[in-house]
Formats: C-alpha cells, sequence, structure tokens
C-alpha cells in the first residue's frame, strides 16, 4: 500500500443526509459520552485507590473497562467534530486506524467477558483453591493474553484491507468497521474475498468461541446452583449477576447489530440515516456506559468502596 492511497479522501454520507437531526444526535452522544468516562474513571479510580479491589474480578474489570474507553473514544470525538463543522471525510489511514480500535475493543471485550466468566466458575467450582488458582501471575497472564490475541487478529484484518484497491470513496455508515472498508473495493479484486473469509474466521475465533465457552460456563454454573440452599444460591447469583448481565447485553447488542445490518433492507431515505446511528449508539456508546454503572450498583464491594472514598472527601473540607 502506497502513502498516496492511505492519504486518499473518503467520505461519510449518513452526515450529509441527517438535515435538523443533527443537534439533537449531537446533545445525545455529547452527554452519554461524558457520562461514560465520568461512570468508568470513577471505577478506575477506585479499583487502583482501594486495595481491598485488587481482586481478579475487579482487574479484570480495570481491563474492561479500558477497552469501553478506548473504543468509545475512537468513534465519538470524530462523529461529534463531524456534527459541529460538518466536514464529513476522512483518510483512508484515518479509516483503518478507527476499524482497528472499534474492531479491538469488540473483541477484547468479548475475550475479558470470557476470562471474568472463567474466574466466577473457578470461583465457585474450586472456592477453596480459588486464591491457588487466580494468583497474581496467572491473572498477569489471562490479562494480556485476552488482549494481545485480539488485538493480534484486528491488526491482521487492518494490514490485508490496507492492500486493498480502492473503486469506491463513500462510507454508508457512522463509523468505519470491516464491511464498509471492504465496500470500497474494486469489484473486480480478488483479494478482497481474502479479506472477507479472513474476518469471517475472525468473528468466529473472538466472538462465537468466546460466546460458546461463557454459555457453557454459565450452563455448569446454573447446574449447580440449583442445588444449593437457598440462601447460598443468592450468594452465588449476586457474585455473577453483574457480570452476567453485561455479557448478555454486550451480546445481545454486537449480534443485533450484526444481524440487522446483514438483513434488514434500506426501506427509504430516513431508514438510511435512522439505522447506522442506531446500530453504532447500540454497539459503540451504550455499552462502555452501562458496564461501569452496572458494577456499580449491583457490586456491593464497589459501592462500599465509593461510600469509604465519598466520606474522606466530605470530612476532608
Amino acid at each position: 500500500m502506497n502513502t498516496s492511497m492511505l492519504s486518499m479522501t473518503l467520505i461519510y454520507v449518513t452526515y450529509g443526509e441527517m438535515g435538523s437531526a443533527k443537534n439533537v444526535f449531537l446533545i445525545l452522544v455529547l452527554t452519554i459520552y461524558l457520562a461514560s468516562v465520568i461512570a468508568s474513571g470513577t471505577v478506575m479510580l477506585l479499583i487502583y485507590l482501594d486495595t481491598s479491589l485488587h481482586k481478579p474480578m475487579y482487574i479484570f474489570l480495570f481491563s474492561l473497562i479500558v477497552n469501553g474507553i478506548i473504543g468509545s473514544t475512537a468513534v465519538w470525538p470524530k462523529v461529534m467534530n463531524i456534527l459541529l463543522t460538518d466536514d464529513n471525510t476522512v483518510s483512508y489511514e484515518g479509516c483503518l486506524v478507527q476499524f482497528f480500535l472499534t474492531a479491538s475493543y469488540g473483541a477484547c471485550n468479548y475475550a475479558m467477558l470470557t476470562v471474568m466468566a472463567y474466574d466466577r466458575f473457578v470461583f465457585i467450582f474450586q472456592p477453596l483453591h480459588y486464591h491457588t488458582v487466580m494468583n497474581p501471575y496467572r491473572v498477569k497472564q489471562l490479562v494480556l493474553i485476552g488482549n494481545l490475541i485480539p488485538v493480534t487478529v484486528m491488526l491482521t484484518q487492518m494490514l490485508l484491507n490496507s492492500r486493498l484497491s480502492l473503486c469506491r470513496y463513500t462510507i454508508q455508515r457512522v463509523f468505519c468497521d470491516n464491511v464498509s472498508v471492504i465496500d470500497l473495493s474494486c469489484d473486480n479484486d480478488n483479494f478482497s474475498l481474502v479479506c472477507s473469509v479472513f474476518g469471517i474466521c475472525a468473528v468466529f475465533c473472538v466472538g462465537v468461541l468466546p460466546l460458546f465457552l461463557v454459555m457453557l460456563s454459565y450452563l455448569k454454573i446454573i447446574l449447580i446452583i440449583l442445588k444449593m440452599s437457598t440462601d447460598a444460591r443468592k450468594k452465588t447469583f449476586a457474585t455473577c449477576s453483574p457480570h452476567l448481565i453485561v455479557f448478555i447485553l454486550f451480546s445481545f447488542v454486537s449480534l443485533f447489530s450484526i444481524i440487522y445490518n446483514r438483513v434488514y433492507p434500506d426501506v427509504s431515505v430516513r431508514a438510511k440515516v435512522i439505522r447506522p446511528f442506531f446500530l453504532a449508539t447500540n454497539y459503540i456508546l451504550i455499552p462502555p456506559f452501562v458496564q461501569p454503572v452496572i458494577y456499580g450498583l449491583k457490586s456491593q464491594e464497589i459501592r462500599q468502596s465509593f461510600l469509604k472514598f465519598r466520606k474522606r472527601a466530605i470530612l476532608g473540607f
């Protein structure tokens, strides 16, 4: 790929068809994005400062929240800039980088949710050996592998996409994803088939496989919970519920976006405008905001930590 190809200008056509809806969407994005950054920063700060939260589950949560911030920041500041300035252009290089960051966000999210499911599985099935199995060295390994493998897969996809020959220069989505990048290629470019096949394999490895492993883990957890007493069942469910809620939410919005994007026909110009923003909001705006909020509300340890630091802050004044 030569430098001139990377510097080519692409146009987001969706923004040009929004009309007066731009202001509404700008306010919506700005509000949720800022709330997401504040909520994420608060939970991350609590985990960092409070030694009682230096546990495997919260270390994995810290990594999950970082992924959310990276993914949302790769998209929404650019979106808000376009809505404010009406400059709906991006270089092909910038498009590839945005695809890499947003794809890594999704892949790393699934990887860390899988690691967190493994953590809960060990906690429930091997409670006496939990600290031996989930020792600091193992936790570091899981965090490294859970982020390195997805990033490597998406970096490979980005490098493959950078070799495509472009014949189209308009993007039909709010941000650059794999489908929108491949759609820019020439119809006679056989290399686009290679990129598409690799993309399907990547989705299976970093999406479908983790989904299956988490579902299998929770199937076994549910079976053992049914055999417990009522009190033990409530305590066990309380330890799993934040992760389970986050996992179900992220899986739903991800699968919904993929399926809806593939099979739902555009029936009007209005649909061409609303659908990309609806899908983008569901996939990469709502989850990074909801994840820290759910853990903040459902996790007793995080709530206690927050109240402790708030009390110190008040007494400090």
